[in-house]
Parts: C-alpha cells; sequence; structure tokens
C-alpha cells in the first residue's frame, strides 16, 4: 500500500528543489509554517487571511487545507468501515469456525470471511492504512481525527490477537513421539555371559549370580539400555507450514501499531502450553523434588531414562523448531524473537531441569551411576547448543549448575561405589567354590563403567582417592578412572582372599580363588577393562592362578598320593619319594600292609570324589585345564604303584576288594569333578 506524502515531506521536498512551480513551493511552506504553530483552529484560519493579502498566490491556501482534511477523514472512515464490518458483521462466522475442527484452509483469514481471501486482504489494508494515518495525522493538530484512528487501531489489534492465537492453536502440529523414537540410534549395554541379578544386602542394590539356581534373592539380568542420539537432520514441524505466513502478516501489524508487547505474549502463552503438552507426550512429569525422593528405584529408573529422550528432543528437535518458527515469524524485530523464544521455552527447560536437580541432590546409590551419567551425558551434549539458543541468564544459569550438581551426584556415586566394594565384608560362603556374587556384580558393574571412560576421567581428573594402594607400577601414566578400576580389583583380590579362608577345606579354598580370579582376568581381558589395565596385568594374574592350581593340588592330593609313596609301608631311603619302585623294606612287607596301601588310597580317591564332583567350576577351560594337571599328577604315580603291585594280590581271597580300581578306571571317573553335582562313586566289583 502507497503511503500518502504528509504536507512536511512536502515541504522539505520542495526545499530540496522539486520540478513544482514556485506557486506550489509558497504554497507548502505557508502551510507548514501555520502547522508548526500548534495554534487554534480559528487563529490558523486567521493566519491565512493574512498571508493571502501579502501574495495573491495564497488565495488558494484554505481551499487547499480544507481538501486536504477531507481527504484524510474519508481514509479514515473507508478504514473504519472495513474493520467494523469485520468485528461485526463476521462475529459468528469467525466464532464458528474458531471451533470448528477442521484443519483445511485456503487462507487463515478466509475461515473468518466466508471463505474469501479477498476480504483478509483488504482488512489488512485497512489496518495498514489506520498505522499510515496515525503516522500523517502525528503532524497535525486534529485530535478528534486521532482519537478515531486510535479507536479504530485499538478495535483492529483485539481482532488480530485473536485472529493470530485462533492461528496458533488449530495449526499446531500435535508431536509424533512414536516417529521420533523410531529415529534415535539406541545403544544397550548388557552382558553376554548369561549373568542374572539377585538381591545382595551388602551393597543395597543388586548383585549377579549364575542362572542354575545357586543362591537366593530374586534374579533379574543385569541390563542397561543407554538413551540413542538424535540426527542432526531430524526435524519436525510444530506449526502447520502454510500458517506462518499469515502468522508473520499479523505480527508485523501488530509490532508496527506499537502491539508487540501483546503479540508476544500470545505468541509465549500458546506456543509455552503447546511445549508443556509434548512434554507430557514425551511421558516427563511435573514433579516437585520430594515427589522425585519419594519414587521407588525401578519407576524412577524409567523416569531417569525418559526424562534423557526428552532433554535430547526437546533441544535438538522442539527447540530447535521453536527458535526457526520464532525468526520467521518476528523477522522484523530482533527484540521480539528474542522474547518471545525465550519466554516460550522457559517453562519447558525449567522443568527438565528440576527434574535433573532433584535426581542429583537425591539419596546415592550405586544402582542410580549410570542412569545419572547417561543423564550428565545428555545435558552436557545439549547445553551448549542451549546456550546458543536462551539468553536468559537465569535459564543459562541453571542449566550450568543442574550439570555440575549432575557430574557432583555422579562422582560421589562412583565413590559410593568403591565404598561398597572396599567395605563388603559377608560372611556367607558360596556353597561349592564358584564365583561369589559380589565379583560377579563388581566386575559386570565396572564393564559398564568403562563405556563412560571419557565422562569419568573428566569427573574424577581432580578427585583422586589414596583410600586404596596399589603394588603395580607405572600407574602414574594411567588414566583417574584407569588408577581406580585397578584400585577396585586389588580391594576384590583382598577380599577374596579374606572370603577363601571361610572354608574349612584347603582345596576348595584354592578352588574358589581360582574361580573368581579367572572370573576377574576374563571380565577385564573380554572387555575395554584390559585397555585400561593392560597386558600385564592380566599376563601376572594367569600365573596366580596357576599358583592356586598347585596349591589346590597339593592341599586335596597329597594325602592320596600318600598312600603311593613306597615310604608309606616304612622305611625306605631318604630322598625324593618314588612310586611303583620297590624299596628292600617294601619287598619284605607282607601283604596285609599292602592291602592297606590299596584299601587307604581308594579310601582317599573316593572321599575326593564325593566331595569335589560337588564343587563347581563354572568355565569349561579352567575346569578342563585342572581335571587335566590332577590327571597328570595322579594317575601315573597311581599306574606305576598299579603296575609294581597288583600281581602280589591276584589270585588271593577278596583281592577285588582291594584292587578296586586299575588306573583307566580312575582316569574315567575325573571328568565327573567340578561339575558341582555331588556322586558317589559303585566301583564295579572285582572276582576273587
Amino acid at each position: 500500500m502507497a503511503a500518502t506524502t504528509t504536507p512536511a515531506a512536502a515541504s522539505i521536498s520542495a526545499g530540496a528543489g522539486s520540478n513544482g512551480g514556485a506557486e506550489d513551493r509558497v504554497l507548502a511552506t505557508a502551510q507548514q509554517i501555520v502547522k508548526s504553530l500548534n495554534t487554534p483552529k480559528e487563529v490558523r484560519e486567521d493566519m491565512m487571511l493574512i498571508f493571502s493579502s501579502f501574495d495573491n498566490r495564497l488565495s488558494n491556501i484554505k481551499t487547499v487545507m480544507t481538501d486536504q482534511n477531507d481527504a484524510l477523514l474519508a481514509r479514515l472512515e473507508a478504514a473504519e468501515t472495513v474493520i467494523h464490518r469485520w468485528d461485526g458483521g463476521n462475529d459468528s462466522s469467525r466464532h464458528s469456525s474458531s471451533s470448528s475442527g477442521n484443519h483445511h484452509r485456503s487462507s487463515s483469514f478466509s475461515l473468518s470471511f466466508d471463505g474469501s481471501p479477498d476480504e483478509a486482504t483488504e482488512f489488512l489494508s485497512a489496518v495498514d492504512e489506520i498505522i499510515s494515518l496515525l503516522v500523517d495525522l502525528s503532524s497535525e493538530n486534529k485530535p478528534d481525527m486521532v482519537d478515531r484512528a486510535d479507536s479504530a487501531l485499538q478495535m483492529a489489534m483485539s481482532l488480530l490477537e485473536d485472529e493470530f492465537r485462533r492461528i496458533l492453536i488449530r495449526n499446531t502440529v500435535p508431536l509424533d513421539a512414536e516417529r521420533l523414537y523410531g529415529s534415535m540410534r539406541r545403544v544397550t549395554l548388557s552382558f553376554a555371559d548369561g549373568d542374572v541379578t539377585e538381591d545382595f544386602e551388602n551393597f543395597g542394590l543388586v548383585a549377579n549370580g549364575d542362572g542354575d539356581g545357586s543362591g537366593s534373592g530374586s534374579r533379574r539380568r543385569l541390563f542397561h539400555e543407554r538413551g540413542g542420539s538424535i540426527g542432526c537432520d531430524l526435524w519436525v514441524d510444530l506449526i502447520n507450514p502454510t500458517a506462518v505466513e499469515d502468522l508473520k502478516e499479523i505480527a508485523e501489524r501488530m509490532i508496527r501499531a506499537g502491539y508487540e508487547k501483546e503479540c508476544v505474549q500470545v505468541y509465549s502463552t500458546v506456543r509455552r502450553d503447546a511445549l508443556d503438552e509434548c512434554l507430557m507426550i514425551l511421558d516427563v512429569e511435573k514433579l516437585s523434588i520430594e515427589e522425585v525422593h519419594k519414587i521407588d528405584w525401578k519407576s524412577m529408573d524409567e523416569k531417569m531414562r525418559k526424562w534423557i529422550q526428552a532433554m535430547k528432543i526437546t533441544v535438538r528437535v522442539l527447540l530447535a523448531g521453536e527458535k526457526k518458527l520464532c525468526d520467521e515469524i518476528f523477522d522484523g524485530s530482533e527484540t521480539s524473537k528474542e522474547v518471545c523464544f525465550n519466554e516460550t521455552t522457559k517453562s519447558c527447560v525449567m522443568q527438565l531441569l528440576n527434574f535433573g536437580e532433584a535426581v542429583a541432590i537425591g539419596k546415592r546409590s550405586s544402582e542410580k551411576l549410570f542412569r545419572i551419567l547417561d543423564m550428565y551425558d545428555a545435558l552436557a551434549n545439549v547445553s551448549q547448543t542451549l546456550e546458543v539458543m536462551v539468553t536468559d541468564a537465569f535459564v543459562c544459569k541453571e542449566t550450568k549448575d543442574v550439570l555440575d550438581a549432575l557430574g557432583d551426584a555422579a562422582r560421589g556415586t562412583f565413590v559410593e561405589f568403591e565404598n561398597n566394594v572396599r567395605n563388603e565384608t559377608s560372611k556367607k560362603p558360596t556353597i561349592n567354590g564358584e564365583v561369589h556374587p559380589m565379583i560377579r556384580y563388581v566386575m559386570n558393574y565396572m564393564k559398564l563403567i568403562v563405556d563412560y571412560a571419557a565422562t569419568l576421567n573428566s569427573l574424577l581428573e581432580n578427585d583422586e582417592s589414596d583410600g586404596l594402594s596399589t603394588d603395580d607400577d607405572g600407574t602414574e601414566e594411567m588414566s583417574p578412572l584407569a588408577k581406580r578400576m585397578l584400585r577396585l580389583i586389588t580391594c576384590l583380590e583382598s577380599n577374596l582372599e579374606e572370603k577363601s579362608k571361610l572354608y574349612e577345606d584347603g582345596g576348595l579354598q584354592y578352588v574358589f580363588l581360582m574361580n573368581n580370579i579367572y572370573y576377574v582376568v576374563q571380565k577385564v581381558k573380554d572387555s575395554e577393562l584390559g585397555k585400561l589395565l593392560g597386558d600385564d596385568w592380566v599376563r601376572k594374574r594367569r600365573g596366580q592362578i596357576r599358583q592356586y592350581a598347585t596349591g589346590y593340588l597339593r592341599a586335596s592330593w597329597s594325602k592320596v598320593l600318600a598312600a603311593l609313596r613306597d615310604e608309606s609301608m616304612g622305611g625306605g631311603s631318604s630322598g625324593s619319594p618314588s612310586y611303583g619302585q620297590r624299596s628292600n623294606s617294601s619287598s619284605s612287607a607282607s601283604k596285609m600292609a599292602l592291602k592297606e596301601r590299596f584299601k587307604g588310597f581308594n579310601a582317599s580317591f573316593e572321599e575326593l570324589y564325593r566331595l569335589q564332583t560337588a564343587w563347581k567350576v563354572p568355565d569349561p577351560q579352567l575346569r578342563e585345564e585342572l581335571r587335566i594337571s590332577i590327571q597328570e599328577k595322579v594317575i601315573p604315580a597311581y599306574r606305576a604303584f598299579f603296575g609294581r603291585n597288583k600281581s602280589q594280590l591276584e589270585g588271593g581271597r577278596h583281592a577285588g576288594k582291594y584292587i578296586k580300581y586299575t588306573p583307566d578306571d580312575l582316569e574315567s571317573y575325573l571328568p565327573d569333578l567340578f561339575e558341582g553335582n555331588q556322586m558317589v562313586i559303585h566301583p564295579r566289583r572285582k572276582s576273587s
């Protein structure tokens, strides 16, 4: 729409050397002088008469000014007619269309003008005319006309405000949470070794056991699913794109008319409610700190998981979309863009931050660590983006404070876990020497911890603890997390040494130590823990396992092997014992003594078989290696003894009572050991 040239502008133009005649310039100058004096109407008319007496060229000045007044009045009346017609004549039509559920449109204003886009254009043109008139009248002394124009403008702004609100509400696009979740890449952390968890009172949480029915408590798989990441190209329409241009047209006029505050308030209120509804769709509830602290862990874990997803979606998708909308709709005002975005998003962001704060200051327990770390990472990853978009100082400070609080909570929870490991002093041994539930829990927990190495290294960098010492060299070059992992495992090893003493059987003590250290080594070797602790650590622990195996053979089989030594019959030369070679004393031993030796061996072997078939070595490789070591130690000794002495008893009465097993028989029984199922030997009776 073309703006009307004001008299002042005409005067300036004439003074600058326009092509108008001298008469026009004189006339314009006279008009400008009269206006600038800002005198009453009667005085101005008298001044015109005086001017006209000086120069005949000013004789028609009164007529010209009257014509201009009439023109201004005509423009005002025409604009008023349009505005009043839309306010009154189409009121029922507008309200009817506002309540309709039909989202189809050719023009937003056409819904209020019986489907005629021309009427919407006419109304906007009338608004433009009123705004232009008020500019023109600002240099005129026409208070009545100014009041009429102001009244018409107020009416127009009220109508536009209602229409602005209606378009925003009707064209809000519901959030499709399923589509967003489907586009997120999920990262699942769990364990392939079949470990499940059981109640473990010493940790106040859960620990791992095998799925074979041993142990007690309700069992569930140790499982942790990290939140998915959102692609940079993910985008959703928050407002129907066809409505954006109409919203922009209305906002532009309201701002130009001085109704910027009202426009921003309407937009912020509607879009704030829409964002609150988005959080509800994302299953984020508005909870007080007290309510959060009363939630049980299972429910809390789910709420924390949903919060993580919601934080990513809110910043990367919703706030980014909201920022784009504000920039498009309020394109003509940088201030409106900033204020509108801050006011629209503040409630949504603060709701998320309040939950994060409640979690951060809540009671610390080891089971919460991974969710807290996920929350910390989620907020850390979007905080920079959030800071760029949101300029509200309070929100920016709260974001930083909550991030710091979550970091403190993660660090404190990790220390809590360390203390739990250090102070774990349960006196109940596993029944058959297998892996202790505490070891399973801690090692699987540590495997998960390593996945957060980057985050924990930054959080622990200036929080080194000297509470645990280690004999390992080279720790100075390790990362903060690697040092803590090494200290934890060292603490575990000391704990295992103490727990092994709960077994009365020396052989079972070594089996327990072998099982647990072997389990620790496998967990380290097969995960990122191996990179943290290094190959030297693994080699040392494997050597330790071999020492335990040697200790087991000595503790369990020495008595059995003693029955096969020649010294057991009394006499014999000093030096290393020999198996199956007759000494001078043995050659003269009575058959009765030889029977006792067979009998003693049989009883010892049968007792070991009964006990050690009940012992459990879960790992197949370790179990087989242990059987092989027994076979290499016991079978050759028995074979030599059996070969040298069986002829002395064969053919005698009840020979089968003493020579119950051949070397091959013994070898066939060894695979039954360490299976966790107690068995008793029922040997075949030898004929006398």
